[in-house]
């Protein structure tokens, strides 16, 4: 099987996780799911032949405190779409550069991280873009993804065909889910 994962859905149809299919197998067993797609390829076991879930739901109601979304590289890499913000550089070789370097005050914050490619992290050095003589592509900001899941794990489901009619869209990330799709 190409992924052996489920997409699970709380009762409200709102993404709660990603699991296993061991564990979404289980949950079917004890009954505290529904499926609500099926994967192509069947499930062959002792017992016989099942059909494997891709997107189940629970049958009642997890309560859980809305997460927030994580400052990381990953998602700060994703918000810029894996390019240099000061060269337009795609690629997985990038690093977070500090806009207002640290020891100007510069904050650990989503409005002054970006994606930067090495050459151009070198060449900015411990300056400001203005002092470097270098321009941003765009002024960075926080994203307003809802994350029902974290957002490296939406972006691998948004690049999931079954899953996508389940999980919101998000205009912003349209962007990365294009990347993502390439890469595949």
């Amino acid at each position: 099987m190409a992924s052996h994962e489920v997409l699970v859905l709380n009762s409200n149809y709102e993404p709660l996780n990603v699991c296993s299919l061991r564990r979404a197998m289980s949950l079917m067993f004890l009954g505290k799911v529904e499926v609500l797609e099926h994967r192509l390829e069947p499930i062959h076991t002792a017992g016989g032949t099942f059909r494997a879930p891709s997107v189940v739901k629970m049958r009642y109601q997890v309560r859980r405190p809305m997460p927030q979304l994580r400052l990381s590289r990953h998602s700060i890499l994703a918000r810029d779409n894996y390019t240099c913000q000061y060269c337009a550089a795609k690629g997985r070789e990038l690093t977070i550069d500090h806009v207002v370097p640290k020891w100007c005050g510069g904050p650990h914050t989503w409005d002054n991280l970006v994606a930067c490619c090495r050459r151009c992290n070198l060449k900015k050095g411990d300056k400001t873009p203005q002092q470097a003589g270098m321009k941003l592509a765009r002024k960075p900001k926080r994203p307003h993804f809802v994350p029902y899941l974290s957002l490296p794990l939406y972006l691998k489901a948004q690049g999931r065909e079954d899953w996508r009619m389940f999980l919101p869209f998000f205009e912003e990330f349209s962007h990365s889910l294009e990347y993502l799709e390439k890469r595949a």
